[in-house]
Parts: structure tokens; sequence; C-alpha cells
């Protein structure tokens, strides 16, 4: 089931934003996400939380500049994801910039698993690094730092998960999630700590008067790296508190005005979209896809090279080769789509007399690991409850990757199935929506009834229907292409997020394209509009109320406004 309502406003702060000069429209929709004054809604760069303030990043940048210094061989460890590989080429071109001998190791997904474990290290050893750095993740390798201590190998962490109970003994940690810091924005990406710390590496540059402007080392600008760390903070779904929505302006403004990275270029290129109307749906959706195919699909080495070269013709060669691995990413998720629902289906049909369980946990042996993370997600959405789905890993094991719903936070939940079958968990880690577990493929079925289990406890009776909180009724007015670009010039995300409105409409025609998409022609008033349903359950009455976005339908050169719809409720027919 599935509720719509709609978010308050007062009309007191939306006529205060008016009177501050902001678009009526968008002062109703900001009113409506608690912004009180027009000043919350300034990314200027100089609005960023400073440098300063993250705990230990000051640390961070001595021991990088006395690496630096002495051009010690330092090594980025990074993750297989959007976040890990923005950050990582965050990271290799602000350290290049500033001349350090940096290099970068992103470890294969199904061969060495996620973090920096000890077989990482050894790996990374072989190239005889005096420093690692860890980008998106290490705040759990207490081993792999330990190891790396034995072979004499300084580390420094930086990421935004959350720690365990023991933290690394590395020689230093820059996390706004750790112990003791007091940094504001607990939301930052993996590659918003890292800028972050070249931000804070360059300061301490330029009290040694590391550059000069005669000499060959120039002071780069780190404000040119703000389309990878816009594109990262966005793919990651981290809340897009304010400070995260200064670093994702700033970096699509970057992208509009053509000041971006060839390789980013040349994906947007691939994909087919124009980074003058770049808006962070096609960060998201769009551009992030492309490049966690390679991490799911073969390597994300390949992605970090698209990110870090300059070289515009191998830029393209790259792109293109995500954009065909983003398509093949497709074929495999949705035949595995189908096999999930068939197991749903199929455990109906064995509990029929029993209620489904809160907390889902679906395996197959023949799934991909590096695409369940999306079925997890795909199937969450058609339940509205939290999901694991599992595939073959090594040795026995199984690696699982789950989806969670409001109010059940997915990493408390397996710490707490963790408390109660101490030897069940292999490994996990993870954020409130999103998260990783391995275990032996012998114990799914104790997995599966704890964490329904747990599950059950977890999510109140409210937090187990779906709520579509929309913007309400949208004036007739306002369905114009211009309205759309002014929403998505915006930037909205996680925990900020875009405008959704909803209204009662009356069923013109309709048809199904492609088996699956459900085309519209929609009657409000005198008014008509074209309206799609991607992947639609089941053919709208005469009469619907719908929840939807405004956006532009681009067929032929001819664009008009068109009606996304995310949710149908029948009236009559």
């Amino acid at each position: 089931m599935t509720r719509i309502l709609s978010r308050p406003v007062s009309q007191r702060v939306q006529w205060q934003l008016e009177q501050q000069g902001l678009h009526p429209l968008l002062a109703r929709i900001y009113a409506a996400r608690g912004i009180v004054q027009r000043s919350e809604l300034d990314y200027e760069f100089k609005s960023l939380l400073p440098p300063a303030r993250l705990s230990r990043s000051g640390e961070a940048a001595v021991l990088l500049a006395d690496a630096i210094a002495r051009q010690a061989r330092i090594l980025i460890v990074a993750d297989y994801d959007c976040d890990g590989a923005t950050a990582c080429a965050v990271g290799i071109r602000a350290l290049r910039a500033f001349g350090a001998h940096v290099d970068y190791l992103v470890p294969n997904r199904f061969t060495y698993g996620y973090g920096l474990s000890p077989d990482i290290v050894d790996l990374a050893a072989k190239s005889s690094p005096e420093l690692i750095v860890t980008v998106d993740n290490g705040i759990a390798s207490v081993d792999g730092v330990a190891r790396a201590r034995q072979l004499g190998i300084a580390t420094l962490i930086t990421d935004h998960h959350l720690p365990g109970d023991e933290l690394p003994a590395a020689d230093c940690i820059v996390n706004p999630n750790q112990p003791g810091c007091d940094f504001p924005s607990k939301c930052l990406a993996g590659v918003g700590v890292m800028f972050y710390v070249m931000l804070a590496l360059r300061a301490e540059l330029r009290r040694r008067d590391w550059f000069s402007e005669a000499g060959e080392r120039r002071e780069p600008k780190l404000a040119d790296l703000l389309d990878l760390v816009a594109l990262g903070t966005v793919a990651d779904v981290v809340n897009l508190d304010h400070n995260n929505r200064v670093l994702v302006s700033q970096g699509l403004q970057r992208i509009r005005q053509g000041r971006l990275t060839p390789g980013l270029r040349a994906i947007f290129r691939a994909a087919g979209r124009d980074p003058a109307q770049a808006s962070s749906v096609d960060l998201g959706f769009i551009i992030g896809p492309r490049l966690n195919a390679a991490g799911r699909l073969a390597d994300m080495s390949l992605g970090i090279e698209c990110l870090i070269t300059e070289d515009h013709g191998r830029a393209m060669n790259i792109a293109q080769e995500l954009d065909a691995l983003n398509r093949e990413r497709r074929e495999i998720e949705s035949g595995m789509q189908e096999q999930a629902l068939l197991l749903l289906e199929k455990a109906a049909d064995e509990a029929a007399a029993q209620p489904a369980a809160t907390g889902v946990s679906l395996f197959d042996a023949d799934w991909h690991q590096g695409v369940v993370g999306i079925v997890a997600a795909r199937i969450k959405e058609r339940l509205h409850r939290p999901v694991f789905a599992f595939a073959r890993g090594n040795a026995g094991e199984i690696k699982g990757s789950g989806r969670s719903v409001p109010g059940l936070h997915l990493r408390d939940a397996l710490d707490r199935v963790g408390k109660r079958a101490p030897l069940l968990l292999l490994r996990f880690g993870g954020h409130a929506m999103a998260a990783g577990v391995t275990i032996r493929e012998s114990d799914l079925p104790r997995f599966r009834e704890l964490f329904a289990e747990v599950a059950e406890e977890l999510l109140s009776p409210a937090d187990r229907t779906r709520t579509l909180e929309t913007d309400g009724r949208l004036e007739s007015g306002y369905y114009s292409i211009a309205t759309a670009r002014l929403l998505e010039a915006e930037v909205w995300g996680q925990g900020f997020p875009a405008p959704l409105f909803d209204d009662e409409f009356v069923v013109e025609s309709q048809r199904i394209l492609k088996g699956k998409h459900l085309k519209l022609r929609l009657r409000k008033g005198m008014q008509r509009l074209d309206a799609i349903q991607f992947n639609f359950g089941q053919a709208p009455g005469d009469t619907i109320r719908a929840a939807y976005r405004l956006s532009i339908n681009d067929f032929n050169g001819v664009q008009t406004p068109q009606l996304m719809i995310e949710h149908i409720e029948n009236r009559s027919g």
C-alpha cells in the first residue's frame, strides 16, 4: 500500500522567501523542506565549512606534505563504486598537481572484497609504498592497518562510513563520523572527505612556501575538481545537507559552464547528455551508473583511468567501454530481477497462511555479485521492505548487498543480528540505507530468520507503509518547459528531495511502450498533458490521482513538458 501525503507548508515562511526574491513556486517547495531564510540557499564556495573543522585533517595534511617533500611513494587504495572512484581521482589529480609521487590500487571486488584487508596490503606492498591512503574505506580495516604496520608502511585513512567498536591503529584517520569529531556535516561522501583533506594539504603547503608563481610548483585550483566531488556525492546517495549542497551546486555550475574533466565530458557524450543542461538527476541516474558498471562487472580501474586522463581521445574510448558495460549490467539486472520475483512468489505460495516477512533475504546460485545491490534496491521499492540479495563468493561464502526503507538503519540491524549469532556474520558494514554482509552459504536460513526477526522489531507499523511526500498541486500555469528548467537547475538529492506533485486527472488515452512503460494522455480541466510511467504495475482507470515530477520530453529535437509518474491511484473505472 502507498500513501500520498502533501508536505506541510508554512504560509508565513513561504511569503518571507518570496519577499527575499525567490520564485513563488520555489518559495513553496523550499518552505516545505524547512528552509526559512534565503541565505540557507547560498551555495557560494565561501559558504563551505572550513577544512580546519574536520578533525585531524591538519594532521593528515602534515603527513602528506612530509611525504611529498621527501618524494615518498604514496599509494591510494580506493573503493570500487562511484564515490570511491571519484575520491581516488580527486586524490590522484590533486596530489600530482602538488608534486607528489602517487599511484592507486583498487581491489577487484570479486577477488579481494571490500576495504583495506591484509591481502590488499600485501598486494600493495609489491609497489613499495611508504604511505597508503585509503579513500571511501578503511575505518573498519583493523587487520589491514596492522599488517601495514608490520611491513613498515604508514597509513592514512580517509572514510565516511560508521566506525565499529575498534578503530584501526592508523597513523591518521579523517572521518567525520569517528568518535570525537565535531565536524557539523556528518554526511560527507568519501569524495567529500578526500576533497577536504586536499584543501587542508594545500593550506599546509602554503605555510611551507611550497608554491612559486615563477617556478614549476604553481598552486593548483582545487575548485577545478568539484565536478568529480559533485558526481561522487550525488551518486553515493548521502544526505544533501547544506554543506553537501554547496559542493554539488559548485560542481554542477562548472559542468554546465563546460569546465569539467575530459573523462566526465566523455561520459556525458557517451550517454547522449548535454553538460550545459546537467542536473543532479543526470549525476545520480545517468553518469554515476556508468562508472559503477565498471566496478560491478569488470574493474573500477577503468573508471578511475577515465577520470584522471587528460587525453580526450582516450577518455572517449573508455567512456564508450563504460557505456557498453552499463548496457550489459542492465541486461543482467533484468534477468536477476525476474528470478527474484519468482523466488518471492514461490515463498509466498509455500507460506500462504503466514504474513510476509518484514525483512527479505534472497539468493540464487547464478546471480552476479556485482549486481545484487541493484536487485535488492528494485525489490525493496516493490515491496517497501528491507531486502538483502546474495550471490556466491569464494570458499563456500555468499556476499549480500542490502537496501533499506526509512525507519530501519541497515547497518545497525546487521549489528543486532551479529550480536544474537556471534559467528554468523563473517564481515559486514555500511550505512543506514545500504549495507553489505558476507556469510557462509550454509548459514543463509539462519540469517534469513534473524534478519526478518530484527526487521520485525525495528520497523513500526507506520514505517511498513510506503509514503510518498508531495508538494501538492502544480498550478496549471506552471506546466511548461520553463518551469521544468527552473526546477532542474536547483540542487536535489537524498534528504532534500526533488519536487514531486500530485493531482487528479482524466485519462483520455493510454498505450504501452516496449511492453513495460505506460504512455498517457491526461486532461486537467481544459489542459491536456503527456505523461509516462516507467515499469508500470497496473493499467489506470478513467480518472486517476497521480504523483509525478515535471520533466521535458525531447523527441526528434522537439521539446514538450511531460509528467513523469511515480504512482497512480485509480479513482474510477
